[in-house]
């Protein structure tokens, strides 16, 4: 059985999907599964052994240019690839008008959630067949349902697996050599209203400087590599790493005793690769968005039951000296 998988962002999207593909590798062996992916996340469906093929779209890239010679002839190649293959099932776990669309591209009965529980409830229309998958369950849940509603196999009770076992190969960081295991500290992300304070992570690399822990900064754009920069020159001691793929900064992570997360992709990207993290939320749910696997520990504002908090204050109200107390069970055993 061969099926096409659309999802294609954001990055802590793409990652909830993964255990979703290991329920139905379980349930049915031999299954194959391609799948439509943003460039810029490909590597990490790849990672996964029932992910035969990775079919890179740029729709991001594509919606600046859309009439552009090189937009028509890399959408084109995408089109030629998905209708050069034929497939038994087409799921969209993205929900989104942008990706039912996708789903029309092939000739195979296409699922999605209902119109109710679809992100975008007008995509269900471009569906065969509709699953209701309850919106109050956490995202990996929700697709974990979505999946097996689809392809007819009873969902696992048990938590779900991202299916990565050791993780991606390992690679040389460009430009960092062999760098000491230390704190991977993920201070970007995709909303400002969920970043923590620049002096908070300043005190939390002083803390880790005073165990003798390393501390590490990556960045994936310029505002988050200039906020890595001042925020290692107001320490004196956290590093700015050079600019990684997702594979390096996975391997950086394997040998990593610990990471410490705003609300981002990177953060779910550690708890798929099972290293300890400790993740913030302020505006965001831990029950339905939080970083899910073993060794994760959520730390929500102690202001989100505060309907006049703001955001900034939200993130705020969760100090230094409460990520690092809950950072040391982890350490304690590196």
């Amino acid at each position: 059985m061969r099926v096409l998988v659309v999802k294609m962002s954001s990055l802590g999207d793409v990652i909830h999907t993964l255990p979703a593909l290991s329920d139905a590798r379980q349930a049915l062996p031999g299954i194959r599964f391609d799948w439509v992916v943003e460039e810029g996340f490909a590597e990490i469906p790849s990672w996964h052994p029932a992910v035969e093929r990775v079919v890179p779209v740029a729709i991001r890239r594509w919606r600046r240019q859309p009439f552009s010679a090189a937009t028509r002839r890399e959408w084109g190649w995408a089109r030629q690839a998905l209708r050069a293959q034929s497939y038994d099932a087409v799921i969209d776990a993205q929900g989104l008008l942008k990706s039912a669309l996708i789903t029309r591209l092939v000739a195979a009965p296409r699922y999605g959630m209902d119109r109710a529980t679809a992100r975008e409830g007008l995509a269900s229309f471009a569906y065969d067949y509709r699953v209701h998958v309850p919106r109050d369950q956490h995202a990996v849940e929700r697709t974990r349902q979505l999946f097996s509603g689809a392809l007819d196999y009873p969902r696992p009770a048990a938590p779900g697996d991202y299916g990565l076992g050791v993780g991606p190969a390992g690679t040389t960081v460009a430009g960092g050599g062999e760098l000491p295991p230390g704190l991977l500290f993920f201070h970007g992300t995709a909303r400002d209203d969920k970043l923590w304070p620049e002096d908070h992570w300043v005190a939390l690399a002083g803390l880790a400087a005073a165990a003798g822990l390393p501390q590490y900064l990556p960045w994936g754009n310029t505002s988050e590599r200039l906020r890595a920069e001042r925020i290692a020159a107001r320490s004196g001691s956290a590093r700015v790493l050079p600019k990684l793929s997702l594979s390096e900064l996975a391997t950086m992570l394997r040998r990593a005793p610990a990471a410490v997360a705003v609300d981002t992709g990177l953060g779910h990207l550690a708890a798929a690769l099972d290293v300890p993290a400790v993740s913030l939320y302020g505006p965001t749910s831990t029950r339905l968005v939080g970083a899910y696997g073993r060794r994760q520990v959520h730390i929500q504002s102690p202001l989100a039951g505060d309907g006049c908090a703001t955001a900034a204050a939200l993130m705020a109200a969760i100090t230094p000296e409460a990520v690092w107390q809950a950072l040391l069970p982890a350490l304690a055993g590196r």
